[in-house]
């Protein structure tokens, strides 16, 4: 009897103890009030916030979905970003005529400081090894008869802050789109229903808890929608660091092109970069080794530009051997020393003193007739601005899919969480603003349909149109990457002769220029200027036929040695 009595206390006791355990657990997972919202956006960077403006743009849209945007940081920084003149920030993006005119069309690009930005109407791009160059210029195909060649452009240059203040402008003026800001996400978690069927439930550092129908990840390389979502990735890191800083320099001296010109050049070690700001400053995107990143951002003011200047002139034989000289240096070289030693390769490269190819010529042209090769180069870096000097890590990477399924249901990768490419080309932003146009556009869709915004079905659209456009610019730049890394003979000849030859073929350049969408949506393409090279790549074997009926005996067998040198250096 004592026996049983104990038996039913411990029963007692034990279903206690559960109901507190179940009680803790319910406090845990409901530590703030459950609020619904249609769209719940993750990440304030320019992705993120250029889908809640394409949305709010929409009045089906803000008439009857509730949106949220949630910001880890402090977006009032970025709103009351007010830069002095001539000052800028080493973030730039390129931004494609494509770009520009969504960014018009939902009403953003109306708050951007067009002060603060700078056409590109060119590019230079030419091998560090063998020098051969291919030029594209904006003028040769304008896009309509009624646009001026002298203001047609391929893209336009900006700082991403004044992106983002003119997007955070633009969603002040609109009620339908809650921002949450300086608000972390602590966990995500799939609503638990019987049916199977739940929502994502966002659960914040300030303990609200947002349940979504559909969840978009806007929130970088290390997503944590991807993750709730169970998406994979593939991918890798290139062994490449880049160099961003903002560089002045003198204007462009009397009868000299305005520095409206992007120039890029290839050194095996990776591709440097000079992108116009302004008609005195540009910006930097230096791809490098990364012991010599390492070192080159820890100088003393002064060697940085100098090797800079050097990167765009001397020859890769020289260019290794300052690199070697600036890394066995134990305390760092000093400005004088380095461009002692630049001086000393100009000579042993035969330049001569009035050529732009040289330092002598940078004191010589100032205030006076510039050297004939001017125009080649971009001008002499004289200063770096305070602060700008930045290095990062590259990377290649995918995600598997765009939608999640399963318990990752009604989620939806866009920008970087989506893709990470090589900024090589310049098109990180633009395939991110790609993404936006067409999500908003299946959203859009299936709400004046009726049907569910987060469903699978839905967002087939979405993930249909940009995979495999986004996967063709990212497996053609990368491509661009390993072809020009490689100082092998026989590549270095194939990429030279194929440069040469289709720069010599206008009709081709021009028919790339339009199917890289340098000239906007009327193209019927989603690329740009900086996309151009990366086409080319792609559309050099297709090009043979154009040399074959030009007579250029030598494109067959250029066509078939390149195609092969390709697949080779993809399979690496």
């Amino acid at each position: 009897m004592a026996s049983m009595q104990h038996m039913h206390m411990l029963r007692r006791t034990g279903s206690r103890i559960l109901t507190c355990q179940r009680q803790t657990l319910s406090r845990t997972y409901s530590s703030g009030s459950v609020e619904d919202a249609d769209v719940v956006i993750v990440g304030g960077g320019p992705t993120g916030l250029a889908l809640a403006s394409a949305l709010a743009s929409h009045k089906i849209v803000s008439s009857s979905l509730k949106v949220a945007l949630i910001e880890a940081g402090d977006l009032s920084k970025v709103q009351d970003w007010n830069p002095q003149p001539g000052v800028f920030s080493n973030r730039v993006s390129s931004i494609t005529n494509s770009s520009r005119e969504f960014l018009k069309d939902i009403g953003v690009w109306d708050h951007v400081d067009e002060s603060r930005t700078t056409p590109v109407r060119q590019m230079q791009i030419w091998d560090g090894i063998s020098d051969s160059r291919i030029t594209f210029d904006a003028s040769e195909t304008p896009l309509s008869t009624s646009t001026p060649p002298e203001s047609s452009q391929m893209a336009q240059m900006t700082e991403n802050l004044n992106l983002q203040r003119a997007l955070l402008r633009q969603l002040s003026n609109t009620s339908s789109m809650k921002l949450l800001q300086r608000v972390k996400v602590v966990s995500i978690q799939h609503e638990d229903k019987e049916s199977g069927t739940g929502w994502p439930l966002i659960h914040l550092s300030d303990g609200a808890v947002l349940r979504a129908r559909l969840l978009v990840g806007a929130d970088g390389f290390n997503s944590p929608v991807r993750s709730y979502a169970g998406i994979s990735s593939y991918g890798w890191s290139y062994d490449t660091q880049a160099i961003v800083a903002t560089l002045n320099h003198a204007d462009r001296a009397l009868f000299m092109m305005p520095n409206t010109t992007a120039y890029q050049r290839f050194l095996p070690t990776g591709p440097i970069a000079f992108l116009p700001l302004s008609q005195t400053a540009s910006s930097l995107v230096w791809s490098t080794k990364p012991s010599l990143a390492a070192v080159l951002v820890k100088s003393e003011p002064g060697v940085l530009e100098c090797t800079i200047n050097a990167a765009f002139r001397l020859s890769e034989v020289s260019m290794k051997y300052l690199h070697q000289r600036v890394l066995e240096s134990e305390n760092g070289m000093s400005r004088e020393q380095i461009q002692d030693e630049i001086t000393w390769r100009e000579r042993s490269d035969s330049i001569p003193s009035y050529s732009a190819y040289t330092s002598a010529s940078n004191s010589a042209s100032k205030g006076g007739m510039p050297p004939i090769d001017a125009d080649a180069l971009p001008p002499f870096v004289s200063s770096i601005q305070a602060g700008t000097i930045a290095s990062f890590p590259l990377r290649f990477n995918h995600a598997d899919t765009y939608i999640g399924e399963g318990m990752g249901a009604r989620t939806v990768l866009i920008g970087d969480a989506a893709h990470t490419i090589h900024p090589l080309a310049g098109q990180g932003l633009n395939l991110g603003l790609g993404d936006v146009e067409a999500l908003t556009q299946s959203i859009t869709t299936a709400l004046t349909h009726g049907a569910d915004i987060g469903s699978y079905t839905a967002l087939v659209p979405y993930a249909r149109n940009r995979y495999f456009e986004n996967h063709k610019v990212m497996a053609a730049v990368d491509k661009l990457h390993k072809l020009y890394s490689s100082t092998a003979a026989p590549v270095v000849w194939a990429r030279s002769v194929g440069l040469e030859v289709l720069n010599e073929l206008d009709s081709v350049k021009a028919a790339l220029m339009l199917n890289a969408g340098a000239y906007g949506r009327s193209s019927h393409a989603a690329g740009s200027g900086w996309e151009i090279m990366a086409k080319g790549v792609e559309g050099l074997s297709g090009s043979v036929a154009h040399m074959k009926v030009l007579g250029a005996g030598v494109g067959g067998i250029l066509g078939n040695n390149f195609r092969g040198l390709l697949k080779n250096i993809s399979q690496r």
